[in-house]
């Protein structure tokens, strides 16, 4: 079962193209994107970690990729990964982080270890997103977090989707169609990198024009703006606190498996 969310096809690898590990590996930790990104990531962690009083949040990131998100998400709980590559995983066993090799659809975990559960940038990846979800909530302990970050429309459909093997970009009603038929409770949904939605859009629509192909997006960019725009980009968890985007290159999702009742959802603080 998957949602029905518009889809490009179930036959293409579930992991990314082999050249994009080394790249991503190089470019996660100092390209503007990637840092604004986990900075609203972040705000959203730190807050759902905060509810866990009694112990150390236990973590997992599904799709670590080369992990930079996870070196992250282990400022606020013993945190792993799972990657369906065992290309990624060496280059997080470089980090030191702790990873195991698996796919979305199984993980190699036993149900209800998690206080947490990532997905970022992940279940766009997955033929049957559903089947990846209610994997997830397994995981979880009752009342456990979801927090999954996607890419949206597909109008503004590029390069980096053809390269990452996205089966689809979603409009916010269909995640949460995916996160409830796989058994959680939504808590909030948003848009999210609202900034850049124009230049984007321009710019994969100038790409499509002209035919001009990289091999990835990751390589279109100024090193020397990096820091101004990784600040635009992160200052968004700021608004995020008050109030949901109305539209946004990316979508976020705070959802609870089902189970004894947690505080209020995060805001994004």
């Amino acid at each position: 079962m998957s949602t029905n969310a518009e889809t490009v096809g179930s036959s293409l690898p579930r992991e990314m193209m082999q050249h994009t590990y080394p790249l991503l590996y190089e470019v996660e930790e100092k390209h503007w994107w990637h840092i604004g990104r986990r900075r609203i990531i972040a705000s959203f962690v730190r807050e759902i970690c905060a509810q866990v009083s009694d112990r150390r949040p236990r973590i997992l990131d599904v799709g670590c990729g080369t992990g930079a998100n996870l070196k992250m998400l282990s400022e606020f709980g013993g945190a792993e990964g799972v990657d369906i590559s065992p290309e990624a995983l060496e280059f997080c066993q470089k980090r030191g982080l702790d990873v195991k090799l698996g796919a979305a659809e199984s993980l190699p975990y036993e149900s209800g270890t998690f206080d947490l559960v990532t997905a970022l940038d992940v279940v766009e990846h997955l033929d049957d997103d559903v089947a990846g979800l209610r994997e997830m909530r397994r995981v979880l302990r009752p009342g456990g977090r979801a927090l999954l970050f996607v890419p949206t429309f597909m109008w503004l459909w590029g390069v980096q989707d053809d390269v990452s093997h996205h089966r689809r970009r979603y409009r916010l009603s269909e995640l949460r169609q995916a996160v409830t038929a796989a058994g959680f409770e939504v808590e909030r949904t948003t848009y999210a990198n609202i900034t850049f939605l124009l230049p984007t859009f321009l710019g994969r629509q100038f790409m499509r024009v002209t035919g001009i192909k990289p091999d990835s997006e990751n390589r279109i960019n100024i090193a020397a703006l990096n820091p101004l725009f990784a600040r635009v980009l992160g200052a968004e968890s700021t608004f995020l606190r008050h109030m949901n985007f109305p539209i946004g290159v990316s979508g976020l999702c705070v959802a609870r498996a089902r189970g004894p009742k947690l505080e209020e959802a995060p805001t994004g603080e």
